[in-house]
């Protein structure tokens, strides 16, 4: 995965030649667009290895890479529910994201629907809470949740969510909705075990 010749991509920056056609300045935003996406799956996809192969040293590894230690177990809490078999390279990590709380069939359904019709993430979320309200078409009943934290912490939380292309409350939504799917898993497995 490259960009065009006619960028030179830099640490800090992206040299662009004085005069550059539209196509050839357009076909280079789909591919920074594109690395960018890539290089979430590629970063939880680090992280599960790292994980597995290094579970002493991974999270001293993580913090060497300055980046936000919460936005990259998401990424990494994504790509361990989607392996790599059932991820649509025409649909971004949010599109996959909206299904990884859901069982593996179920995810393999609507991530098959959002790419042959072509649904954007928001389109994905509407279809699925549609589904998760019966499909009578009615408006979920919704309830408001006050929580106090410290602006730091709020601070850290918003930068999770922008790097993931969610509101905060979004993100949050999502953030829960993996720990009631993880405590389904552990509860599932307690019952099998027993």
């Amino acid at each position: 995965m490259v960009l065009d010749q006619s960028a030179r991509p830099r640490r800090s920056g992206l040299e662009l030649p004085p005069r550059l056609p539209f196509e050839t300045w357009q076909r280079i935003g789909r591919q920074i667009s594109l690395i960018s996406d890539c290089s979430r799956w590629w970063l939880g996809d680090w992280l599960i290895y790292g994980e597995r192969h290094y579970p002493n040293r991974y999270r001293m590894a993580i913090e060497a890479t300055s980046l936000d230690y919460q936005t990259l177990k998401n990424y990494a809490w994504i790509a361990r529910r989607i392996p790599r078999s059932r991820r649509r390279d025409q649909l971004s990590l949010q599109h996959h994201a909206e299904v990884a709380a859901l069982p593996p069939s179920e995810q393999e359904h609507w991530l098959q629907q959002a790419a042959e019709l072509g649904w954007t993430r928001r389109e994905l979320r509407k279809r699925l809470r549609g589904i998760r309200n019966g499909g009578d078409g009615k408006k979920p009943v919704e309830a408001t949740v006050r929580i106090d934290v410290l602006a730091e912490r709020q601070r850290r939380w918003q930068e999770a969510a922008e790097a993931m292309e969610l509101s905060l409350a979004e993100w949050i939504v999502v953030i829960l909705d993996q720990a009631a799917g993880q405590l389904d898993e552990a509860v599932a497995k307690n019952e099998e075990e027993a």
